[in-house]
């Protein structure tokens, strides 16, 4: 799905003129309502969150299925430094965990029909990668004689 929106309107602009941004978020991509003290939020047509479900769960069983057979695996595996080009800074053995972990992420999200989880995969191997690709933190973080600083209160206090 295009992250482009093709109108946006404050979201007062829907109080006053409901038709007009309806007919908007019905016939374009979408209409993102801009609030000032609160997330955005997105209008569209209901038969166009559908389509657009649909679509991920066609393209999450293409994906999971390619993970079955090697050659689909390897094929995939190929391509993560073109989909994710800060994983050139992970292991090849971390490249294949990040590459399972998301395909099985992907199939409990369409299922779920929450996404929220593929994000926070990404945010996470990214963090690793972004650790890594610093070799003053990579080494703090990977050295092994570190003294443990002892049992941490819940209030935060060593």
């Amino acid at each position: 799905m295009s992250t482009q929106i093709s109108d946006e309107v404050a979201f007062s602009d829907l109080l006053r003129r409901q038709r007009e941004v309806a007919y908007k978020a019905a016939r374009g991509k979408g209409v993102l309502l801009r609030r000032r003290d609160a997330e955005d939020l997105f209008l569209t047509s209901a038969a166009r969150m559908e389509t657009a479900e649909e679509g991920f769960s066609v393209v999450t069983k293409i994906f999971a299925s390619l993970m079955k057979e090697d050659d689909g695996a390897r094929t995939l595996l190929l391509a993560m430094p073109e989909v994710f080009p800060w994983v050139r800074y992970l292991s090849a053995e971390e490249v294949r965990e990040f590459l399972v972990e998301i395909t099985q992420t992907v199939r409990a999200c369409d299922e779920l029909g929450n996404l929220t989880p593929v994000a926070t995969v990404v945010k996470a191997w990214r963090s690793t990668a972004e650790a890594y690709a610093d070799p003053e933190l990579r080494d703090a973080l990977t050295e092994r004689d570190v003294d443990d600083a002892g049992p941490v209160s819940p209030d935060g206090d060593l």
